[in-house]
């Protein structure tokens, strides 16, 4: 059987951890940017590939109480784990608190976890479940945790998993990635599969937007719309949807669309189903091409986003977008084929951005970065530049920012024991 992860960028191989080796480069553009390195990082966790788990690919979420949980897309038992950062003090205690089993239960945990209306964190696997997709190691998962129910004494105590859904990797859709889930207010659960949903993109299905709605017993799921890559439908997302005001859905593909550079897509609910709509299809150099996070709603309903390629640098761009197709590009990312923004932007109450590029900065191994609005532009600032030793390396997860205005987040390579980190930088 072939690995289902071997199309990942390595956060340990250079000579895959850019994605489009190939992109011509252009004129670079001279802008305005600043690097700060007065905030203070270090280091929460450095995984060492045991029961703790490996690689963490995955943004962190962050509960009322100041605990930090995120996955990890191997280690524990060898699939992959759940855990738990705790303040104790001035420092913090890490927790597994799951660690996947494979076939039935899942395997590969790439997307966050994020916390549910009941207080339990939901989340996905990309292989695992039920047989088939991905030389066999199955089509993926959706699943929840919940505390132990009796109080646990251990020093490590694990939680209690529910697999909510196994994709079956035909109509249903197959192979959940890096894109979390979202609920509506009634409590049901939105997402997308990579793969699946039809027989386009060489016969595996080009991805889906699904719902999976609570029933007595269990979960029903719902095809909300199934990607065919033809013509100007979008192809293969790599990330999951979010909501307007109105209970549109909006997501991005990877590919699809004009020369396959990826598409901005809306979901309008229309009677008893949904209606898809193309918002942009990326052109291909200086708009950026390959959208592989997802989007971003700020105050005036207006989209950011990042593209993984593509712009004046062929490292990606930030870009802005209205929902009625009107494109604005922030920052072009890299030079010398660098960059490479692969999670979401986030945006904090002074309408700042920040996110991270896994192959860019000072030591070419990834930056956590800010874009603050200032007169007719943007200001980059890069706030950390991984050197790729015991710092980490690769951060591909989006910035979590708490109440005091830290950041957190991993880096999927280095540390310690070169598999990844979970970092802190504090103002």
């Amino acid at each position: 059987m072939t690995n289902p992860f071997q199309h990942l960028p390595s956060p340990s191989d250079s000579s895959v951890r850019r994605l489009v080796a190939d992109v011509a480069m252009v004129a670079a553009l001279m802008l305005a940017a600043s690097t700060v390195q007065a905030q203070t990082y270090r280091v929460l966790h450095n995984f060492t590939g045991g029961l703790d788990g490996s690689v963490p690919y995955a943004a962190l979420t962050i509960d009322r109480a100041g605990n930090l949980y995120g996955t990890t897309s191997a280690g524990g038992r060898g699939y992959g784990t759940v855990y738990e950062l705790s303040h104790r003090g001035a420092g913090w205690v890490f927790n597994p608190i799951y660690s996947f089993a494979g076939g039935n239960d899942g395997e590969g945990p790439l997307a966050k976890v994020v916390i549910g209306p009941n207080g339990s964190l939901y989340g996905t696997t990309y292989a695992g479940g039920n047989p088939g997709c991905s030389g066999g190691y199955g089509c993926g998962t959706v699943f929840n945790l919940r505390p132990p129910p009796t109080i646990c004494r251990a020093v490590s105590c694990s939680w209690v998993e529910t697999v909510l859904y196994r994709f079956n990797g035909d109509s249903d859709g197959a192979n959940p990635f890096f894109g979390n889930v979202i609920f509506d207010q009634a409590g049901n659960i939105y997402g997308t599969t990579q793969n699946g949903g039809g027989v386009g993109c060489g016969g595996i299905g080009c991805g889906t937007v699904f719902e999976l709605s609570p029933v007595a017993g269990g979960w029903m799921e719902k095809l909300l719309y199934s990607f065919t890559g033809t013509g100007s439908d979008g192809a293969n997302p790599n990330s999951g949807v979010t909501f307007d005001t109105a209970g549109n859905l909006y997501g991005t593909t990877k590919q699809g669309g004009l020369d396959s550079n990826g598409i901005v897509f809306r979901l309008a609910p229309a009677g008893s189903g949904w209606t898809e709509s193309l918002v942009y299809a990326f052109q291909g150099q200086n708009d950026g091409f390959w959208p592989v996070g997802g989007l971003l709603f700020d105050q005036s309903g207006n989209l950011y986003g990042t593209t993984n390629s593509g712009g004046l640098n062929g490292g990606g761009i930030a870009f802005e977008l209205t929902t009625t197709g009107v494109e604005t590009v922030l920052f072009n990312f890299g030079g010398e084929l660098e960059g490479g923004a692969y999670d979401n932007l986030v945006m904090d109450a002074a309408g700042n951005l920040y996110g991270t590029t896994y192959d860019d900065g000072e030591h070419d191994n990834g930056a956590v970065f800010k874009l603050s609005p200032s007169a007719g532009g943007w200001t980059y600032t890069e706030i950390y530049s991984f050197t790729g030793g015991s710092d980490g390396r690769c951060p591909y997860g989006r910035v979590l920012i708490d109440g005091e205005g830290n950041l957190y987040g991993t880096a999927a390579g280095g540390g310690q024991y070169d598999y990844g980190v979970v970092w802190e930088i504090t103002p």
